[in-house]
C-alpha cells in the first residue's frame, strides 16, 4: 500500500461544547487520547493535531473575482457546524484510518487527503 497523508477534520456545534461539563470534557480528552494510542499501534502516524479556539476568534479574508481582499472578524454564516479541530496523519491504510476515527472519536469528521506536489 502506498503511504499517503489525511486531514481530518472535526466539526461540531459550538453552542454544545460551551456547554460541556467537567465529566463530558473528561470524556472527550478520553476519546482523544485513545485515537492518538490507537493510531500509533494501528500504524498511523499523528503528524501534527490541534484544537482551534472559537469560531468567533477568526479572522477572515475573502476574495473575489476583481476585488481586493476584504477582512473580517469571525465567520458569519448559518451552518450550525464549525471546524473545531484537526488532526494530520500519515498512513497507508485508509481504510482502517477511517474506522479508527468513526469508533473512536466523538465528533463529526471529515477525512480530506492532502495532495503531493513534490512529483
Amino acid at each position: 500500500m502506498t503511504t499517503a497523508t489525511y486531514v481530518v477534520l472535526l466539526h461540531g456545534d459550538e453552542s454544545e461544547w460551551a456547554a460541556r461539563d467537567e465529566a463530558s470534557l473528561a470524556a472527550l480528552d478520553a476519546s482523544h487520547r485513545s485515537f492518538s494510542a490507537l493510531c500509533k499501534d494501528g500504524g498511523h502516524e499523528i503528524l501534527a493535531g490541534e484544537e482551534l479556539a472559537y469560531a468567533s476568534t477568526a479572522r477572515i479574508v475573502r476574495r473575489g473575482a476583481g476585488r481586493p481582499a476584504e477582512v473580517t472578524d469571525g465567520p458569519f454564516t448559518e451552518a450550525v457546524e464549525q471546524l473545531g479541530g484537526f488532526y494530520v496523519v500519515r498512513t497507508a491504510d485508509l481504510d482502517a484510518l477511517v474506522r479508527l476515527v468513526a469508533d473512536t472519536l466523538t465528533e463529526t469528521a471529515e477525512i480530506r487527503p492532502t495532495i503531493d506536489h513534490s512529483s
